[in-house]
């Protein structure tokens, strides 16, 4: 399958990329931030357990939605998300009401394949469609709520196919939905993939993508990078095991190290504790949750690293349930130990860093601590800047926070008693709300690549 929508690739070229097969490599030279290029999706679904939640067109999260009346399953904001939807959803529609069920996403998402193809004058065979799975099974893209903040359906972008795997990218692709909302439809601009540099990259060389999380040891992503998309990763930092020591490392003090046995005895506690949180957490025990981390906290805290993987998923997990419960100190202090970890661990650019520094500029603000806070927001603006670029909705969001805890920062160095009373009073007026209930940590900006078992 070859045929995407409108992209811009004057920017690249294709090769064969030594034991790889096919790649895209940079016809020129490009800075931090660069759009390489963009890309529509050749067909795009929202997820089963979803449909009912999110725009059926655009991929916006509403709370009023409305049905499609002939099918009564696809749901849109209005008419004009309707309207818009319509040319992917008409065949859709006929083939749900002429099957009385709804088959799932997977199916879903062939069969607009199969439809835009049939206008391109294809003819399909039992192969086509077959090839079809497995391309959306190893290269679906994962389509995210307009905030970039939760994965809501999945895509396919033939050219983002072409981009080969490295554990330390030089690109990252983001989701830019457009603009659906102008009443005339000839003034919508179209949901669209991004891939955008992460830093200097010199003319010629391959641009790569990380199909896995950095977060996880060699090993690991070795073996999800085999089950998911079977192949064998030969990247640098895999060969050369890179930061697996700080993964799961112990914890250094006045040169002195814990014995393996012991960091191994804490990483093994600290991971039977993950899954016991998990549990508690699935079920809404968030009390439960919070009792679970501290007290595995406690006892880990003083063996391993914290870089530890492991550690760094236990104070992840409570700045977000802390902070959704309002012990807003406590959540930024877990949220600042995260956000230091991440630094050593990531790259500078890294997305999932940005949002962590979001969050805990976030923590820091409800927490009162406002120069923290603020140089977190700034942290996070930076990174997001490259990730996601200017007119992404979650950077507009940040630049206002930046510039309201910008302002809030002035006013307290000028008068610190002034400011925490004024600040009291507009808390009690509208108290600052950013944290919904606490979700997986893989949801979103985790996985950009879309895998069902």
């Amino acid at each position: 399958i070859t045929i995407g929508g409108p992209a811009t690739m004057e920017n690249v070229a294709i090769f064969d990329s030594p034991g790889k097969g096919r790649g895209l490599k940079t016809t020129k030279e490009l800075w931090a931030g660069d759009v390489i290029f963009s890309e529509a999706s050749l067909a795009a679904v929202v997820f089963d357990s979803l449909a009912e939640r999110i725009c059926h067109s655009c991929f916006r999260r509403q709370d009023k939605l409305q049905r499609c009346g002939q099918c009564k399953f696809a749901h849109y904001c209005d008419r004009t998300c309707q309207r818009a939807g319509w040319a992917e959803h008409k065949q859709e529609c006929g083939a749900i009401k002429a099957y009385g069920k709804i088959p799932n996403e997977n199916i879903r998402l062939v069969a607009r394949i199969m439809w835009r193809l049939d206008k391109e004058g294809s003819i399909h065979t039992i192969d086509d469609i077959s090839h079809a799975f497995g391309v959306i099974m190893c290269n679906g893209f994962t389509v995210s709520d307009q905030r970039g903040l939760q994965a809501v359906g999945v895509g396919l972008f033939p050219n983002l196919c072409l981009v080969n795997h490295d554990c330390w990218p030089n690109c990252t692709v983001i989701l830019n939905h457009g603009n659906q909302s102008a009443v005339n439809t000839m003034f919508h601009s179209q949901r669209r993939i991004e891939l955008r540099s992460l830093g200097k990259i010199e003319e010629g060389q391959e641009l790569t993508i990380a199909y896995v999380d950095y977060l996880n040891k060699s090993e690991e992503r070795q073996r999800l990078l085999k089950t998911q998309y079977f192949f064998d990763c030969t990247c640098e930092h895999c060969k050369n095991h890179t930061k697996d020591d700080l993964k799961l490392g112990g914890k250094e003090v006045d040169g002195v190290k814990p014995s393996e046995e012991q960091v191994k005895e804490a990483t093994d506690y600290c991971f039977e504790m993950l899954e016991k949180m998990d549990k508690s957490r699935l079920n809404g025990d968030y009390h439960e949750v919070v009792k679970i981390c501290e007290g595995c906290i406690e006892k880990t805290e003083p063996v391993l690293a914290d870089t530890h993987i492991y550690l760094l998923r236990m104070w992840s997990t409570l700045s977000e349930v802390k902070a959704y419960l309002q012990f807003f100190e406590d959540a930024s202090d877990y949220a600042r130990k995260m956000v230091e970890g991440y630094t050593k661990l990531y790259h500078p650019n890294n997305a999932a860093l940005g949002m962590a520094a979001m969050r805990a500029g976030v923590n820091h603000w409800q927490a009162g601590q406002i120069e923290i806070g603020h140089g977190m927001v700034c942290k996070a603006y930076a990174i997001l800047m490259v990730t996601h670029g200017p007119t992404h909705p979650i950077t507009k969001d940040l630049e206002a926070m930046r510039m309201q805890t910008e302002m809030e920062l002035r006013m307290f160095k000028q008068n610190e008693y002034v400011y925490h009373s004024m600040r009291e009073a507009a808390l009690k007026n509208k108290p600052m709300s950013m944290m919904h209930e606490p979700s997986s940590m893989e949801e979103g900006i985790k996985n950009l690549f879309h895998r069902r078992k």
